[in-house]
C-alpha cells in the first residue's frame, strides 16, 4: 500500500490516484464479501489508550454512472479491471450507456465515505479504461440501514452473485 498524504499525487504522475487508508485499531478484520460483512463490522470496546479515537464504520455504496454508448465488451472489461483495482467491489451491473457499482467502504462518517465514492470513477478512469461517463447517482447508507432494508424486503437484495453482470 502506498503511504502518502490522502489525495497526494503519486510520484511521476499528473493524475490523482485513489488512496486507501489501512483499517485502524478500532476495526477488526473484514473479508467484505456480503456474507462476511454481516459479521465483519465488529467494533472493539475502547481501551484507555483509544478513548478519544473515532470509530470506523462500514457504509454500503451504490454508485450510478451514465453517458454515451460504449461497446458492451469494453464496458465489461473496464468494470472487471475496476473490480481488480478496487478489491472491495461487490457487484457491478452494466449496459452500453450506464452502470451501477455496489461495494462496502470503511470510513469515519458518511461525508468521508461519500467523498471516496465520488472520486472512485474519475480516479480509475485511465487505469481501468472506464468509459467517459459521469456520476449520476450516489447512495451511501450505514450497515444497519442496509440490513434493515433487506430484512423488510426493500432495496436491492444482497450482492449475489458477486462480480460484473449485464442488466
Amino acid at each position: 500500500m502506498r503511504r502518502a498524504r490522502p489525495g497526494a499525487l503519486p510520484r511521476g504522475t499528473t493524475e490523482r490516484a485513489l488512496t486507501s487508508v489501512e483499517a485502524g485499531a478500532d476495526f477488526e478484520d473484514a473479508g467484505l464479501g456480503d456474507a462476511a460483512v454481516r459479521d465483519a463490522e465488529t467494533v472493539r470496546e475502547p481501551d484507555r489508550h483509544h478513548r478519544d479515537r473515532q470509530v470506523s464504520k462500514l457504509w454500503h455504496i451504490t454508485l450510478s454512472v451514465s453517458g454515451q454508448e460504449a461497446p458492451l465488451t469494453e464496458v465489461r472489461r473496464a468494470l472487471e479491471q475496476l473490480a481488480h483495482d478496487h478489491p472491495f467491489l461487490l457487484t457491478s451491473r452494466y449496459a452500453t450507456d450506464h452502470a451501477e457499482i455496489r461495494y462496502w467502504e470503511e470510513a469515519r462518517d458518511l461525508h468521508d465515505a461519500a467523498a471516496v465514492a465520488l472520486r472512485l470513477w474519475g480516479e480509475h478512469r485511465q487505469s481501468a479504461k472506464l468509459p467517459p461517463w459521469e456520476i449520476v447517482g450516489l447512495e451511501v447508507i450505514d450497515r444497519e440501514t442496509y440490513h434493515q432494508r433487506i430484512a423488510e424486503g426493500y432495496g436491492p437484495p444482497p450482492a449475489a452473485p458477486v462480480g460484473v453482470h449485464p442488466y
